[in-house]
């Protein structure tokens, strides 16, 4: 089965999720929990992403998120690919956190047409009361501390949550009351009903790949191919895609600096193919942007590409190596 389109574009918003491995619990403990909103807030400054709901459950969490660049992919294996290193190492074990590829919906945020941002932004912040975790006998839905429904209801949260587009949609202002306004009415129907979603809502996120009216599902394909038979017959063969070099090229040029890597492809050619510092900086590109092991084999003259996956596998299995990767892809981030 092929894999499903990434649909990146200046102002995107999307509905993301990643499940657990088989399924199994991905925040075990608060430290999990904490480790993976500091990862969220590292993409935060490093991409411009603004967070307008979130909720991060015990296999799997939720985000509804604008990109202002087209930068999703990068944005996203960075936050999961650091966010499964701690995890990992924390746990002395290799392998999978996340289950497959995670799910990016692209959303329709326009303000003249808001049901569906809405219906997105209270679907996330129900899962604690569909999950019987929160709401009604269960205690205050805003109380449960894992979900951005906390900040809107004291007014305060991360510099990359924003709140105001969620109370727009909903035609509130922008204050105390139209935030506690919208706190009780999620409240209020965590306890009614425990938080379901209505049909029209269910069958429209069952829907699978876009979240909006066909004038919007027209605007994505629009992406793939400016032919309108193309379009209206749903043939996707001529995918968008995001080579993400002028990302690449700036972790390049600003890993070199950091790490004393020559600029010059001659000198770069008199380093062995595996230097460690090489191997560093084609980990970070690997994990941070979706160009090639060509391209990156190419640009620090490494040898043939199929190697570079085995070094960067060495290089992660590591402890000292791993370590240094982290710091790097931080200082990078930053």
């Amino acid at each position: 089965m092929p894999r499903a389109l990434r649909f990146q574009y200046p102002g995107a918003t999307y509905h993301v999720m990643a499940r657990g491995d088989g399924g199994d619990a991905v925040f075990e403990t608060d430290d999990d929990r904490r480790s993976f909103l500091f990862r969220l807030g590292e993409v935060g400054a490093s991409h411009g992403w603004r967070v307008h709901a979130w909720v991060l459950m015990g296999n799997h969490f939720h985000l509804l998120l604008e990109t202002p660049q087209p930068n999703l992919v990068t944005g996203m294996k960075y936050l999961l690919g650091t966010f499964s290193q701690g995890w990992n190492r924390a746990r002395k074990r290799r392998g999978h956190v996340f289950q497959g590829r995670y799910k990016s919906v692209p959303v329709c945020g326009s303000d003249s047409d808001p049901y569906y941002f809405r219906m997105v932004a209270d679907y996330i912040h129900l899962n604690p009361a569909r999950a019987g975790l929160a709401g009604g006998r269960r205690g205050a839905l805003g109380n449960y501390p894992w979900s951005s429904l906390a900040a809107y209801a004291k007014g305060r949260g991360p510099a990359w949550l924003e709140t105001a587009r969620v109370l727009r949609a909903f035609e509130l202002a922008e204050t105390g009351r139209g935030r506690r306004a919208y706190v009780a009415w999620l409240e209020a129907r965590a306890a009614n009903d425990g938080g379901k979603i209505d049909a029209q809502a269910t069958a429209a996120l069952k829907r699978g790949w876009y979240l909006g009216k066909e004038t919007f599902k027209d605007r994505l394909l629009d992406l793939l191919t400016p032919n309108p038979v193309a379009r209206g017959s749903g043939d996707a063969s001529g995918a968008f895609r995001d080579s993400a070099e002028s990302e690449a090229s700036r972790i390049l040029s600003e890993g070199k600096g950091m790490l004393g890597l020559p600029v010059a492809m001659e000198d770069l050619a008199g380093l062995k193919k595996s230097d460690e510092n090489k191997v560093l900086l084609a980990a970070v590109l690997r994990a941070g942007t979706s160009v090639s092991n060509g391209w990156i084999s190419e640009k620090l003259v490494m040898g043939h590409p199929n190697s570079i996956s085995r070094l960067i596998s060495k290089c992660r299995a590591d402890r000292r190596m791993s370590g240094k990767l982290e710091k790097l892809q931080a200082m990078l981030a930053r």
